[in-house]
């Protein structure tokens, strides 16, 4: 399994690499504040931090990759680095919770009280008198102008369809790990990537056919407003986890895992699975129901 003794405590070398992305972090926070502010040069110091935390993700993951390719680490380190997915995973979930819990709450509750059932009948008669508490909505006072939906049998259902297959793919190429099959791996590999660019950019085109056509946009009241947020940190999701299996490809053109110790795949293959659940949940609940 290991160079090192399975029940040997691991201790971490000291790193610079924590101080470089907090610097980093600080950089983008505070230029974002000042380009949202009107400050002309603010936008290049935010990509300037961007691009430290970059340099900090390929510094620092190196230095892991090399490690655990050299044999550092062992059973206890490995456990430490599955504890440390499942809780960043488990973040995730209440991240995305925030935003379900945010729909649910305007699409179950504001919405009909503002008209006028349960106590939002006052409210009703002497705010916002005729407005009907249906779903989809703009909110009261038609804030964003009108619009229409995006059908959920259209490109969101061939999107389910690629990410459902993507997700099959990804098990595919686990078992060929652990069969020690490298061509079916790198195959099944590529095939997972491919499937989440192509799901991207459908997801490009429906945003450009909902804000050009449909007159859907960000600030089409709270309908417009939890869409584009729900859609659109998925995206950014399957964007970090389509990165993230590149890496885990080349990795494994290189030679790196073991059949029996590849827990950076299954980490990576953890996130994908997520991603998939979260996007089938948008699904239903933002373009089904």
């Amino acid at each position: 399994m290991s160079q090192q003794a399975d029940n040997a405590y691991y201790v971490p070398h000291g790193t610079h690499w924590p101080i470089v992305g907090s610097l980093g972090m600080i950089t983008m926070l505070a230029s974002a504040g000042l380009w949202l502010n009107g400050s002309n040069t603010a936008q290049w110091v935010f990509y300037l931090g961007a691009a430290v935390i970059v340099f900090m993700l390929f510094g620092w993951f190196g230095d892991v990759i090399r490690e655990s390719e050299s044999g550092m680490y062992n059973r206890q380190v490995d456990s430490s680095f599955r504890l440390g997915m499942a809780w960043f995973i488990f973040s995730e979930i209440m991240f995305f919770a925030c935003f379900f819990g945010a729909l649910f709450y305007a699409r179950a509750l504001v919405v009909p009280w503002l008209g006028g059932e349960g106590a939002g009948a006052s409210t009703n008669e002497f705010l916002w008198q005729g407005y009907l508490p249906l779903w989809p909505t703009n909110g009261p006072a038609n804030i964003g102008g009108e619009f229409q939906t995006i059908p959920a049998f259209g490109l969101p259902f061939v999107n389910t369809l690629i990410l459902l297959t993507s997700g099959v793919t990804l098990t595919m190429a686990h078992h060929a790990l652990k069969a020690a099959q490298r061509g079916p791996l790198v195959a099944w590999l590529a095939a997972t990537v491919i499937l989440g660019a192509i799901f991207l950019y459908f997801q490009v085109e429906e945003y450009h056919h909902a804000y050009t056509e449909l007159g859907l946009t960000l600030g089409s009241g709270i309908y417009g407003s939890t869409f584009f947020m729900l859609t659109g940190f998925h995206g950014m999701h399957v964007t970090l986890g389509a990165i993230m299996l590149a890496v885990i490809m080349f990795r494994c053109m290189k030679g790196h895992f073991k059949p029996d110790q590849h827990f950076g795949f299954e980490a990576v293959a953890w996130y994908w699975h997520f991603v998939d659940v979260v996007w089938l949940g948008l699904f239903i609940f933002v373009y089904v129901l």
